[in-house]
């Protein structure tokens, strides 16, 4: 048996955070990995589509082709992205039906300059949800404040969302809300909710990466640890939350959990080992979606999955508590990092966009 499917013994499932034209395909590389690997699903991001979009000639074929010289560069992107997501579901949909709709999912993010746009963020993930017309794609919704509207209306639809871009347990217990609001929506008038599926992608790595350098000269030894201390947090929110009331009434009408998903975790200080942040934050109920290097990692290292998401919680409490002493505001860190993460995927949408306009020539 090979890690991942340890992990998914353990309780946890492995996606790829990944995904290129030239991997899809009944023989191609992502069918390997779902069959020999048992690779549980994929998402996406615009910095991935942009990387996959310049990095190859995969994509020139339909950028090039004259009867899509009429297609802006957006409108052009999406129909690439759309026919990879449908490969991907397509080649996840035994998983999907196998594991009674908990894995095969492929994600797919809204434009993230609609980030603050509670509106338009619900009319380009219907549409999407719509054009790609897949049981198993999930749509992927930034945990701003507008994207807070926005995920509890989607729920509502009957709509697959991924929330990204959570560093907070505040932020991430909003999320767990919306979620909720908008299965309860769907309850009161009768709809079903069974295979309504979302995952909260709560930040990883992004956090160590500020947080390392401010402690570095007052408190080395809180070096590495803040991020998994803050996910543990998180993860105890969530199992106190699915023990009130309200939940075990969404669970009797079909309720899957809104799992945790353990995004950015590729390490981003090269003295930590590849997989720290993927054992570290080993449970029941969590996904782990890991970059290429990562995964690769995972795969090729001897040491057996275990459970460890629910070790040293009163460690992880004191040493989040010796973070406040230094006046150091994890609240306000992960503030700055919603509002960079937003940034930084409009930037790699531009460009991504850019790209497109200049393979056209």
């Amino acid at each position: 048996m090979g890690n991942i499917r340890k992990a998914a013994a353990v309780g946890q499932s492995v996606w790829f955070d990944n995904i290129e034209r030239k991997m899809l395909g009944h023989d191609g590389e992502l069918a390997r990995m779902i069959k020999k690997e048992g690779l549980l699903g994929v998402t996406s991001n615009p910095a991935i589509f942009e990387k996959a979009i310049a990095g190859g000639e995969a994509y020139l074929p339909i950028i090039q082709d004259p009867n899509n010289h009429e297609l802006s560069a957006r409108e052009l992107f999406f129909k690439l992205a759309i026919e990879d997501i449908q490969a991907a579901c397509d080649l996840f949909l035994p998983t999907y039906e196998e594991s009674r709709y908990r894995d095969g999912y492929v994600s797919l993010e809204v434009s993230p300059d609609l980030a603050h746009d509670a509106n338009g963020t619900i009319i380009e993930a219907k549409a999407l949800w719509e054009e790609i017309d897949r049981p198993n794609l999930m749509i992927k919704v930034p945990a701003t404040k507008a994207g807070l509207i926005a995920i509890e209306a989607l729920i509502a639809e009957g709509i697959n969302v991924n929330v990204t871009l959570i560093f907070s347990v505040k932020r991430y217990s909003e999320v767990l809300e919306a979620f909720f609001k908008g299965l309860e929506a769907r309850v009161k008038v009768g709809l079903p909710i069974l295979q309504i599926a979302s995952v909260a992608s709560f930040f990883i790595s992004r956090i160590d990466a500020v947080i390392d350098p401010q402690v570095a000269t007052k408190a080395p030894h809180l070096k590495g640890h803040i991020a998994i201390d803050n996910a543990k947090m998180a993860y105890q929110h969530f199992l106190r939350e699915m023990e009130h009331e309200r939940v075990k009434a969404l669970l009797k009408a079909g309720m899957q959990p809104q799992r945790l998903l353990w995004a950015s975790t590729g390490v981003k200080d090269p003295s930590y080992s590849e997989t720290m942040y993927v054992h570290h934050l080993m449970g029941k109920e969590t996904v782990n979606t890991m970059p290429p290097k990562t995964y690769s990692a995972f795969l090729e290292e001897s040491i057996t999955p275990y459970p460890q998401l629910e070790s040293d919680l009163e460690v992880a409490k004191s040493r989040l508590a010796e973070l406040k002493e230094l006046n150091i505001d994890l609240e306000e860190v992960c503030q700055l990092l919603e509002t960079a993460g937003v940034e930084q995927f409009v930037v790699a949408f531009d460009s991504l966009l850019s790209t497109i306009e200049k393979s056209r020539l």
